[in-house]
């Protein structure tokens, strides 16, 4: 087959690193409108159950993968001057630089024979009328997805937090949440080190809590510095690391969920965050991503036809999408839905948390559904972050 994948990011970079180990005289061209090494991001995070899968698909760049891994088995929940507790994870997490992990990729698919041509901007398919597929994995603002968004559907949620996602030089030894309430109300972070230097924090609150800690008025340097005294506890006097804007502001953003009707139209099909997003407080957007590239990878080499292959690749990908985005979406509601379960003692506060992606959780007062826990001998249980 002749393929252009549109995007450089890991689901498309790692659909071409399988669909050249079963078949090298593919012809795939991968075209990235970024320079190469420029993306943004801090570090992703996965899990067992992904480390697993990335072995058996692919070894060497598993082992790359592995190499450059930084790992957890538990999670820290610190919630200002009332307790700090600490959970053992059934699961091990591990973190990896964003910029490494798609190094890492890049490099394996062109040792492969796959052409990375970087600075292309694609918007149009026609650019390539010759190729057989057309793999669409631009991201959430798709162009290729959107030119034909009458057939793709596509359809935006947009939460109701605000959030920033910063790095820091602060190393945490294990997943770290973090409540700090001020006179304007909770604002949170979630962090986890994607390296032996560094670690991913994000935060979060109301629109409200933003506007009144002055968050929204002022350049980066100026909220970073109040974010550094709110959360100078967990930072041990660490500084925070930002991504200016051109104007100097900072880059606080609502979280669009993305869900798609169809991933196919002809010979062009969605991957990754083109076809779908899931909250950032489940950690599962990279595994989806490349569950994305092995599912269409294999249907392609397993049907004759690409129009069945396609649809084999929808209806498979939509079904082991359905739990990660239920788990998500819940996910998302406890935390715009905080003063529910802050107030509470902290020992339940930090189970409520664990049980954040319960569908039952929402319609159970609290209290009681604490107690349930308590009897079903689940207690500290269910802390799988990203299932």
């Amino acid at each position: 087959m002749k393929v252009a994948c549109v995007g450089g990011g890991p689901a498309n970079l790692y659909f071409s690193i399988l669909m050249k180990r079963v078949d090298p005289s593919h012809d795939i061209t991968i075209y990235e409108r970024n320079p190469a090494g420029s993306t943004y991001g801090w570090g992703v995070t996965y899990w067992d159950e992904l480390f697993n899968d990335l072995h058996r698909a692919d070894a060497d760049s598993a082992r790359a993968i592995s190499e450059s891994s930084v790992r957890w088995d538990s999670w820290v929940a610190d919630i200002r001057e009332r307790a700090t507790v600490t959970v053992e994870q059934g699961e091990a997490g591990y973190g990896i630089s964003r910029r490494r992990l798609l190094g890492i990729l890049a490099e394996r698919a062109e040792s492969l024979g796959v052409r990375i041509e970087w600075e292309r901007e694609i918007t149009d398919e026609d650019e390539f009328g010759d190729a057989d597929l057309v793999v669409a994995g631009d991201g959430v603002n798709s162009g290729l997805r959107d030119r034909h968004g009458e057939h793709f559907g596509p359809e935006f949620h947009t939460g109701q937090n605000i959030y920033i996602w910063l790095g820091t030089t602060k190393v945490f030894d294990a997943f770290v949440f973090a409540f700090v309430e001020t006179e304007h109300g909770w604002i949170w972070c979630y962090g986890y080190k994607y390296s032996k230097e560094h670690s991913t924090c994000v935060i979060e609150c109301t629109p409200e809590t933003w506007r009144g800690l002055g968050l929204d008025q002022g350049k980066e340097a100026d909220s970073l510095a109040i974010l550094e005294k709110l959360f100078a506890d967990i930072l041990d006097g660490h500084p925070l690391i930002g991504r200016a804007q051109a104007d100097g502001t900072a880059h606080w953003l609502h979280f669009r969920t993305l869900t798609n009707r169809t991933w196919h139209h002809g010979n062009v099909v969605l991957v990754g965050d083109a076809a779908h997003t899931t909250h950032y407080s489940i950690g599962a957007g990279t595994a989806l991503a490349l569950a994305d590239a092995s599912v269409l990878a294999k249907e392609l080499y397993q049907q004759k036809n690409l129009e069945t292959a396609l649809a084999a690749y929808e209806r498979e990908s939509k079904a082991k999408l359905r739990s990660p985005q239920r788990a998500a979406r819940n996910s998302a509601r406890w935390f715009e839905n905080l003063p529910r379960y802050i107030d509470r003692s902290p020992m339940q506060v930090i189970t409520l948390l664990g049980q954040r992606h319960s569908v039952m959780q929402p319609f159970v007062p609290p209290a009681l559904y604490y107690q349930f826990d308590r009897i079903a001998g689940r207690v500290g249980g269910l802390f799988g972050f990203g299932r």
